[in-house]
């Protein structure tokens, strides 16, 4: 890691890569083709914009679409113009976007426009609608009587909403019309605005669901981002010259900082693919001689085992980063042996701590990466307490506990959940159980949160059973994760139905599929008289975990 980040913010980082690497392909997008020039000024004139449009240092700007070179472009304008970044999960429907935007009072919003079939602003509109008037606490997400300010009813602080298209609604506006309306704004105030930022700014929140059920807004500075990922720069040996395909989404760490953000830190090319299909990623690894492929183990199961891989030229991969999951050792070897990755690599880490934990480093067995996810690091402490937060011995489990420049500021308005999550002299509670070893490499063995994790998406139960929780004919339910040969993992619900009614797990499937995003849906259901619980009335998940 280097001593001195000669970037203090990331509209710095833009600009630098700009001119360090002016002629170097930034990003490639189909047949559009974009050098860092050119990107530090598609950057600068959305930054325009938003000026324009009364973004003001602080305010929250939230984004809501697939990866491409416009999400790149809207969401570093917003925060070089001083904003902060809201991401929004893709997966997500309406009513979930609705409540973040109202519980982070986001001001301006990016969306998509038809992405996988589904219209994102028709979804949103109707979820507003339909749903309860926000009380600016984040209790609901919806209705009031009149229009009110805002082109959505039920988001009073939401003024603008721009979608990343050529068309839109009325009351929003389209990509093209939002950049022209910047024009009249020079580029001595835009980069002015951004060389007022401070490093302990904010430059994103990323709300990530915990065992309450409602989303959490972890806030992550400029600095803590910048350090984090020089720091994954470094140890994965990401280089000038790279080429990047960016499958994880850019609404989670994975995708936007240890892919964007990275890539603009070391000048490799960035090729966006805005959803995961094996297929494509054989193609795009061929044709644009990908040589970095980070992604969650199913991602290189899927390439691994695709019948005609042999058809493709995949020689460029040098490079691997996985995690978000148990990796078995037999993938290491093959990605080694079968595809000639060269370098391996296995990390853990979690939005509260800038994406950033562990990692394990270039040189280290192929056992350890497959067994462990590596060592804290520089700059972090991480320990495992039992449950007196008393540090127990190596090779003893207990809750995994982190320290160091990375973790997060705290929750978003959220200080009582701050406080359950952050000791007093600044240990972040992961909610996760591991192992450490005599060499201080963390293996994760459990989950305190029940979280259990989908195709490499997290799925926390008691949000999913929030959900559930809302069909009428429900009159308790439970959820868990369980084994899947595909996705690692996946829902099961154990229900207990309402006297009388006919609902069947199809029935509840199906519902669950219009309410919810794909990965928390169960795949299988479970109908039972009553859940088992203990004496102060919480569900056993145990003793459900024994029955599957």
């Amino acid at each position: 890691m280097r001593g001195d980040l000669e970037w203090e913010t990331i509209p710095g980082l833009v600009r630098a890569a700009a001119e360090r690497y002016a002629d170097v392909e930034a990003v490639v997008e189909g047949r559009t083709r974009v050098t860092y020039a050119e990107l530090g000024a598609r950057v600068e004139r959305a930054a325009a914009a938003c000026v324009a449009n009364g973004v003001e240092p602080g305010d929250r700007v939230a984004i809501w679409a697939p990866n491409t070179l416009d999400w790149m472009t809207s969401a570093l304008g917003a925060v070089s113009a001083g904003a902060v970044l809201v991401p929004l999960n893709t997966r997500f429907k309406g009513t979930e976007a609705a409540y973040v935007l109202a519980r982070s009072r986001t001001k301006l919003l990016f969306v998509t426009g038809t992405f996988l079939g589904t219209s994102y602003v028709a979804s949103l509109r109707r979820a507003c609608v339909e749903s309860e008037e926000p009380d600016g606490t984040g209790a609901g997400t919806g209705t009031r009587t009149g229009r009110g300010e805002g082109p959505l009813p039920g988001l009073p602080h939401l003024e603008q909403v721009v979608v990343l298209s050529d068309d839109a609604p009325a009351d929003f506006r389209t990509w093209k019309d939002f950049l022209a309306s910047g024009d009249g704004v020079g580029e001595a105030e835009v980069r002015a605005r951004a060389s007022a930022l401070d490093p302990s700014a904010p430059s994103d929140i990323i709300f990530t669901s915990g065992t309450t059920g409602r989303p959490k807004g972890a806030v992550i500075t400029h600095a803590q981002t910048l350090r984090a990922y020089d720091v994954w720069c470094e140890l994965a040996g990401l280089r000038e010259g790279d080429r990047y395909l960016i499958v994880n989404p850019f609404f989670h760490t994975f995708g936007y900082k240890a892919g964007v953000i990275a890539c603009l830190m070391r000048g490799a090319t960035m090729i966006p693919q805005p959803v995961f299909n094996v297929d494509t990623v054989l193609a795009n690894v061929a044709s644009e001689r990908i040589s970095v492929l980070p992604g969650p183990p199913t991602l290189h199961q899927s390439l691994l085992d695709h019948p005609n891989r042999d058809a493709y030229d995949l020689s460029a991969l040098r490079l691997v980063v996985t995690g978000a999951a148990v990796v078995p050792l037999l993938l290491v070897e093959r990605l080694r042996a079968e595809l000639g990755v060269g370098t391996v690599l296995t990390a853990y880490g979690l939005s509260e701590a800038s994406g950033i934990v562990t990692m394990c480093r270039r040189g280290d067995e192929p056992d350890v990466i497959a067994s462990t996810s590596g060592r804290a690091i520089p700059g972090t402490e991480v320990r495992v307490v039992d449950g007196e937060g008393t540090a127990v011995a190596p090779g003893t489990p207990g809750e995994v506990l982190v320290r160091g420049f990375n973790v997060m500021r705290g929750y978003y308005e959220d200080a009582p959940a701050t406080s359950e999550a952050m000791t007093p002299d600044g240990w972040l509670r992961t909610g996760d159980i591991g192992v450490l070893d005599a060499a201080g490499n963390l293996r994760i063995t459990d989950r305190i949160k029940d979280m259990f994790i989908v195709g490499g998406f997290n799925a926390y139960p008691a949000e999913i059973e929030q959900l559930l929780g809302l069909h009428p004919d429900i009159a308790d339910v439970a959820v868990i994760g369980v084994p899947d040969a595909r996705l690692g993992e996946v829902g099961k619900a154990y229900v207990v139905r309402r006297p009388g009614v006919p609902l069947t797990g199809d029935d509840l499937i199906a519902w669950a599929r219009r309410e919810m995003a794909n990965y928390k849906v169960p795949r299988a259901v479970e109908f039972v008289a009553e859940l088992p619980r203990n004496a102060s009335g919480k569900v056993v998940k145990g003793e459900l975990r024994r029955r599957r």
